[in-house]
């Protein structure tokens, strides 16, 4: 039951995006279209969940070695050389998907929730499966305020006329705004806390 409440809290009442803010420039830039918004998350959601399995027995030699203070160092490698592997790999054998995530793969390594996962569950001292269930949860979670993002959005400027001066990202801002406080909300659901 816990980890199901882990997983729930990290979509909803610990929203990686929405509460901790993290991961705003690729969920501002790429939250044009919902197209966009799925295919990033797909990624994103892939990324972040096999490099935080990667990283937590990492850490775990690291921590017996006495060598942790080198464990955000070493996050940093594992996620670029797991992307760039995942890059090289979609090319050769699946030039088809390679091709329709197009800039968004490599935007992934920059993308700062991809370190913070691996940050969170070092901080928080969690197991294996649980560190699974956050990193999965939390990639969840993004992607679902990015596709949220994205629908109201789309549905914005098909049917306002917003001012000049609210057009783009000023308007991406206020909506997540609104999105923030409707998922501060669910907080107290679950007695997880972080």
């Amino acid at each position: 039951m816990e980890l199901i409440e882990l997983f729930l809290a990290s979509i909803l009442s610990n929203n990686i995006a929405l509460i901790f803010i993290l991961g705003m420039c690729s969920l501002i830039a790429v939250s044009t279209s919902i197209k966009n918004s799925v295919n990033m998350g797909v990624a994103v959601i892939f990324v972040v969940t096999i490099t935080a399995i990667i990283n937590w027995p990492i850490y775990e030699l690291l921590k017996a070695t006495g060598t942790e203070q080198l464990a955000l160092l070493v996050f940093i490698i594992v996620i670029a050389a797991f992307v760039q592997f995942l890059e090289m790999f979609l090319a050769k054998y699946f030039p088809k998907i390679y091709e329709s995530f197009g800039i968004f793969l490599p935007l992934i390594t920059v993308n700062c929730i991809v370190l913070s996962v691996s940050l969170f569950f070092q901080q928080r001292n969690y197991d294996f499966l649980q560190t699974t269930v956050f990193a999965f949860g939390s990639s969840v979670g993004w992607t679902f305020a990015m596709i949220l993002l994205a629908g109201v959005r789309q549905k914005m400027y098909r049917v306002s006329n917003l001012p000049k001066g609210l057009r783009g990202r000023a308007i991406a801002f206020l909506i997540l705004g609104i999105l923030a406080l409707a998922f501060i909300g669910f907080t107290g659901i679950g007695r997880v806390s972080f």
